[in-house]
Parts: structure tokens; sequence; C-alpha cells
């Protein structure tokens, strides 16, 4: 089962297939990319947007669908790590983003909600009220509230007004269709692989070469190595999945204090609950993350089906901030977006309403609190940790046992690591008995990958990227897909 979001048909774009040129390439084709797009044409700019896959078909369409500047307790978060001054930032911008998708999306789909933080005990409810006060220092007008419509107690909510449900990749989707067009591109299927900075840019894709005065860089986790980004950014999973219920699903947009965290909302007669995070590559096989949802679902409302399952992957910097602006504090041609916390819907908007005026040569009272060189000195312990772990990532699978000799005993559904001397071969037994064989080399970094049972996919613990059993790139850091090695026989 995929999101709900990415089930209705969409039109295709072509791949890149002859040289073009821009005035300004966008790299990714989520809702920041496709903001900075639409913005950046309507003041004049030809603008090309390339995406490896789809439209919205990567953590856009993959997510609970909220626009919201209430975020469980990321105010109480950021004024700890940066202060009042950046956690009145991120409150303007948060709020500017939800106002954003309500300007340029279809008015029909924008549902006004109420968003709450709540607890269900008394560490959460601590600190709910450390978030109002909080979110109200940052200059956001949150209330406490009871949250009665839970089906279970809760110790403590805070809530704010008028926030938004809506369909992250209908509103994309949208998008994408008012940038198309006098002279404006989409490319889908199109991977850009390398960049050659200069006066134009040059962008080598799988198809063709792409040329560009300037170039802007949301992929999520941003492609190329020059920034050192994913140095900087640490990688987690969630899950989520949707139900259709017996009876009225609660109307506001919830998410939890404390852990395990619990977001939920409704969809028509559907409750949709994500949670379970965790680091990218550390899900293990006794983990069950969708079951875990599904009976938090089953044990306080009356389910009558299970209609979805997905997941998603969320980059947080380890200063707890979003990254945008300048890829390097050089650069005059190179501009990223990254890092939204896993409030990616209302991160990326504000960060094309930021792009857009970066590139427009306007001045924004965001860009120095979000620039990616800004110095965070509270944050180097974790950053420190951040490497010296995926240093131990690097060591540790290394000199593991493998898990098979004889991939014949393998279970359809299954996987394993066989050793061929000093290589690792991730073998996936597929249902109908075939074997998928490829290097554990992770292609960004030399890292080990590892089996997601959950999701069936080859995960990297160090940074964060992902491939299919086939090897294919799935997320980045990485932009090569994993070598297929020949299987060595059957399996089942």
């Amino acid at each position: 089962m995929s999101s709900p979001w990415l089930e209705p048909p969409h039109a295709e774009h072509a791949p890149l297939r002859d040289p073009a040129s821009f005035d300004v390439a966008v790299i990714g084709g989520g809702i920041a990319g496709m903001t900075t797009a639409v913005l950046l044409k309507r003041s004049g700019a030809t603008v090309a947007v390339i995406e490896a896959d789809h439209v919205a078909s990567g953590a856009t369409g993959n997510n609970t669908a909220k626009a919201t500047a209430l975020q469980s307790t990321i105010y109480s978060t950021i004024r700890r790590n940066r202060g009042v001054e950046a956690a009145q930032v991120y409150a303007a911008a948060s709020a500017a983003a939800v106002e954003e998708i309500a300007r340029l999306g279809v008015p029909s789909e924008i549902q006004r909600r109420p968003a709450y933080t709540f607890a269900v005990d008394e560490s959460g409810s601590q600190a709910v009220e450390q978030e109002i006060d909080a979110a109200r220092e940052a200059g956001l007008p949150v209330v406490a509230d009871e949250l009665s419509e839970l089906p279970f107690p809760v110790t403590a909510a805070a809530r704010l007004d008028d926030q938004i449900a809506f369909d992250p990749v209908g509103h994309t989707r949208h998008l994408a269709s008012q940038l198309h067009g006098g002279g404006c591109a989409i490319y889908e299927r199109t991977r850009a692989l390398r960049l050659t900075e200069g006066s134009p840019c040059q962008i080598a894709t799988d198809g063709a070469t792409l040329t560009a005065d300037r170039v802007v860089v949301t992929t999520h986790a941003p492609v190329w190595d020059r920034g050192l980004y994913f140095a900087m950014l640490e990688a987690q999973r969630s899950y989520c999945v949707a139900a259709r219920l017996r009876e009225e699903p609660p109307r506001g947009l919830s998410i939890t204090a404390g852990e395990p965290t619990r977001s939920l909302r409704s969809r028509g007669d559907q409750l949709v609950v994500c949670g379970e995070g965790h680091q990218t590559g550390k899900l293990t096989s006794e983990d069950q993350p969708f079951s875990r949802l599904e009976a938090f679902a089953r044990e306080h409302w009356p389910i009558a089906e299970i209609t979805h399952r997905w997941s998603a992957q969320d980059l947080v910097p380890t200063d707890r901030f979003p990254m945008v602006g300048p890829y390097l504090p050089s650069s005059s041609r190179l501009f990223v977006a990254t890092g939204f916390m896993k409030w990616g819907l209302t991160g990326g908007t504000f960060a094309g309403k930021l792009l857009a005026d970066l590139l427009n040569g306007e001045e924004n009272p965001w860009a120095e609190a979000l620039s990616p060189a800004r110095l965070s000195p509270g944050s180097w312990p974790r950053l420190a940790w951040h490497n010296l772990r995926a240093g131990a990532y690097f060591v540790a699978d290394r000199v593991s046992p493998a898990t098979a000799t004889d991939v014949r005993e393998l279970k359809p559904g299954t996987a394993a690591v066989i050793r061929e001397g000093a290589e690792r071969t991730g073998v996936y037994c597929d249902h109908g008995g075939l074997l998928h064989c490829v290097s554990m080399r992770c292609t960004h970094l030399g890292c080990l990958v590892r089996f997601n049972e959950a999701e069936t996919t080859w995960d990297c613990p160090c940074h964060g990227s992902r491939f299919t059993v086939d090897g294919t790139v799935l997320e980045g850091p990485a932009v090569n897909p994993l070598p297929v090695k020949p299987p060595p026989q059957s399996c089942g």
C-alpha cells in the first residue's frame, strides 16, 4: 500500500532528452522546489524543474498532510538550542507558509482546522506547558485546551487555530500546472548527476545537459557533497497508516508532546496515524512499526479497515533548524533548502518564499537565521556524535558476520548478507523465488547498507541513502545505484 495522496493519476512530464537552457534550474520536484519555481516564474524568470521520479513522489507525497505553525514541541526545542530570536523567525516563517499554501493552492481543497500538541502523562504535560510558553514568546497565539475529541485521557494540550489540512500531492501538482509552459518546463524521470558551477552552470543528467544561470537544490537530502550537508543532517524514518472508521474521526491536527510519537488527522471517514520514528538503517527484524500504529488505532477507535500504509524520511539538522540559502558561503549561483525537521510542508513552502526573494535580490527577514552558513556552537557536541556514530557504522558493519552462507535457504520475502572475500552482497528473495543481489557498499561514501524489512529496501545508517532491492536510488545523498551482482542460485 502507498500514501493515499499518491493514488490519483497525474499528468506525465517528459524526461530531459535534449540540451536546454534556462535562467534557473530547480533540482527536486517536491513542494519546496515547485513553490520556488512558481514564485520565480511569476517574477519573470524562465525555470526548469528536474525531478528524478515524479512531481511530489518523495517526502511531499508521504506524510500526514498538515500545514501548521504549531509543530509538537519545536519552539521549546529551538529556544533551547538557538534562542528566542530564532524561534520567532521560525514562527513567522511557518505562519507565513500556512497562508502561502492557502494563497497558492486550490481554495476548495484547503480545510482550516485547529492544530494541537497534546500529552497523556505528567512529563508530557510539562512539555506542553513549556511549548505554550515558547510558542507565545515566538509570537503565535497558542492557547491551552482540553482536547476532548480524542477517545483517551489527555493531561494537557496546546491549540493553534486556523491551520490547514490539505492534499500535498494535489497542491504540488497544481503548482506544476502553473509552472509548465511560457518558457518554463518540468523534466520528470531525470536524475541530476553532476554540476559544474560557472556562467552559466551546467547540470549533467542521465538524459542530457541542462544549463542555467543559477541552480536551486531542493532534493530533500542535498545532492553533491561540496557543502558537507550529509555531515550535519540526521536521517530519520517514520511510518503512517490510514484506517476507515465506523464513527466520525477527530477533526483536529494533533500530535503528542512525548514518546511514542502519535500524529493524528482525519481524511474523510479515515483516521491517519503516524509515528514510530527511528534512525534510518536502524530498524531491526523485531521492530514492527506498522503493527504498532495499527494496534494503537484499534485500541482507541472502531476500525472497519486498514486502507493504507506508507513511510517517509526526514532530515533533522544537528542544530535543530532548517537550512535555506546559498549552498556555500561563497555561492552566488547555487542555493539549497533542506533539514525541515519532519515539517516539510510548511518548511518547504517558506523555503520557496525565501529562495525566490534571494534570487530576486530582495530582502527577507528570515535569511540570516536560516542561512546554512550560520554558526551554532551549542550543537557541536551533537554534530561530533553524529559523525562519530557514522564512522562507527562504517567500521562495525565490515567486521560483522554474514547472515547466510547458502541462499537456497532464503524464504520468499526475506534478505540476507553473504560474504565474497572482503566484499558483502545483499541478497533478497522475492515472493516469486527470484534472487536480487546488490553490492552493500553505499555509493555515497561507502558505508554498508542494511535491510529494512518493513519497507523491503536497503538503507544506509551513515547518511540515510536508500535503495530498492534492485539497487535503484530511493533517497539521497547518493545519486548512483548500488551495483547489481549476478545471483548465485535460486532461493525458496
